[in-house]
């Protein structure tokens, strides 16, 4: 099994799909790393030799990858919250922030619905 940047890359698998397995390697990168390394694509993850490893690790050290880019990102985030933009309140209330709207959906960034406490149902009085 190999394992790059501190990530087990999973068995089984084309080595192009493998190395999204990793933070910030979607298709193109994974793509552009490999045929710059000279891997095949179709290579499965378990063929892969320690020289051919070394090669993509150093391949990788051009993109921002794992720790460095998810510091990145959050130093991004806190710093739009300190400037108390639109964009920043929105991280902070824990709200969508690229203007999708919220009277329905949105359940993945607000979480979970909580049903409204002592809401009964309206009965005909006679």
């Amino acid at each position: 099994m190999a394992r790059l940047l501190g990530v087990d890359l999973p068995r089984n698998k084309a080595m192009k799909i493998a190395m999204r397995a990793i933070y910030g390697v979607g298709p193109k990168v994974a793509e552009k790393v490999l045929t710059e390394a000279g891997v095949p694509l179709d290579k499965s993850s378990n063929d892969v030799s320690e020289e051919e490893v070394n090669t993509i690790r150093k391949c990788l050290e051009a993109y921002p990858v794992e720790g460095d880019l998810r510091r990145e990102i959050g130093l991004n985030i806190k710093r739009l919250k300190d400037l108390g933009c639109y964009r920043g309140v929105r991280h902070r209330k824990g709200l969508p922030v690229r203007g999708q709207r919220t009277h329905t959906n949105a359940r993945t960034r607000k979480g979970k619905a909580i049903a409204i406490a002592g809401k009964k149902s309206i009965k005909e009085m006679k």
